[in-house]
Order: structure tokens, then sequence, then C-alpha cells
């Protein structure tokens, strides 16, 4: 991948308005087809291990760049990231699967559950606690202790109600989201030895989203 996402972006964070925009449209158009060649190679990449998503279509995957701005106080038109969710059913999915980050400063490859639905969070935690040294297991493997160090997410400051206040590993039950994260400088892709690179990253997540979504499907 050349620099022209992050260069794309770290002028959109300057100029985020629609006029510059619109001026700059062909700019943006050859930064979002890098991104979704970029997508495009990794879905079959990451396929070989989790075959689930082997016929998702990159539209399906990316999130676009226009913000939502009803509700929100920055009224600033346009996301200073492009990212895509690469899980069954692509972007909507309520399942865990793999996520990447690009924005200038702060790019990240991810996995996990953000925000699951209040009946499939309370099946999560409830696979959890009857499971709890298999899923401890998995978070204090080497490898994803050196990628993803713990878990990432909102959290309850009180038990969930209905669970036991006086399980040992309580707070692994108060996540709201069930995330991990391993943060990559914005050369990560630009490495010729990228896609080697992410996949082997996602692979490392596939025993924490498959535990997930277990949980998802019970």
């Amino acid at each position: 991948m050349s620099n022209i996402i992050i260069d794309f972006l770290s002028e959109l964070k300057v100029n985020n308005d629609r006029e510059w925009f619109n001026k700059n449209k062909p700019y943006f158009e050859k930064a979002k087809n890098e991104f979704y060649q970029l997508v495009e190679a990794l879905i079959p990449a990451i396929a070989k291990s989790s075959p689930q998503v082997a016929n998702l279509e990159v539209k399906d995957t990316i999130f676009r760049i226009y913000r939502d701005v009803r509700f929100s106080k920055d009224k600033s038109p346009y996301k200073t990231q492009m990212g895509a969710y690469i899980a069954p059913g692509g972007r909507k999915s309520v399942y865990a699967g793999h996520y990447i980050h690009v924005e200038p400063g702060n790019s990240f490859l991810a996995g996990g559950s953000y925000c699951p639905q209040s009946d499939k969070l309370k099946n999560i935690r409830s696979e959890i606690l009857y499971n709890i040294d298999e899923f401890k297991s998995i978070l204090n493997q080497s490898k994803f202790k050196k990628l993803f160090n713990e878990i990432s997410g909102s959290k309850l400051v009180r038990p969930p109600v209905g669970f036991p206040k006086d399980f040992e590993d309580i707070e692994l039950l108060k996540f709201k989201d069930y995330t991990i994260f391993h943060p990559v400088a914005d050369e990560f892709f630009n490495d010729p030895d990228f896609l080697r690179k992410s996949v082997s990253i996602f692979e490392c997540m596939n025993p924490f989203n498959e535990f997930l979504n277990r949980a998802i499907d019970s």
C-alpha cells in the first residue's frame, strides 16, 4: 500500500468540510480504492483460518466515510479514518470478527464483539461463567498477551444483574464490550510483508472470537 490513504486522511483531518472534500473527490476515490484493494487481499487470507468469511464481498465490510451528525455535537461531516469489519455478515454483523482501522497516528487491528445486543451480551457472560478455565486459557496464551495484553472495552461498576457477585473472576463478567486491540504504526501498511503480518495477528484472535461466537449462537 502506498501512503495515499494516510496522506488523504491527514489532510482531511485539517480540512473536514464539504467544500474541501468535494474539491478533492478524485483524491478520496484513489484513497478509497487503495483501501478497497487492501481489504480485498485480506478477506481470502483471513478465510484460510476463518472460512465463514470466504464469501464476503468487500463492499459489505467497509464503513462509509460520511458521519451521522444528527445527534452529535461534533458536526464534522467526515470520519478521519477508514475501517472494515471482516466477519460473517460484514460490517453489520452481530458476530465477533476482525476489524482493520487506518487512521493517522491511531491505526490498529482489532477483534471481538463491540456493543453486543443485551441478549448476546448475557450469553457471552454466561459462557464465560460456565467455561471460565477455557476462557482464561485463551487470554493467558503468551502470544495473545503479547499482541493484545488484555480485553478492552467499557465496563460496569457493579456485577451484572443475575450473575453471582462472589464469582472469583467477576471482573471478566463486567465488560460491556469484549474487544481486543493491537496498535500499529502508519508505516505498517507500507510494509511489503503487511499481509502476512496482519493475518498472523488476526489468526491469534480466532480462539477468542470463536469462544464469543459460540456464546452468541447459543
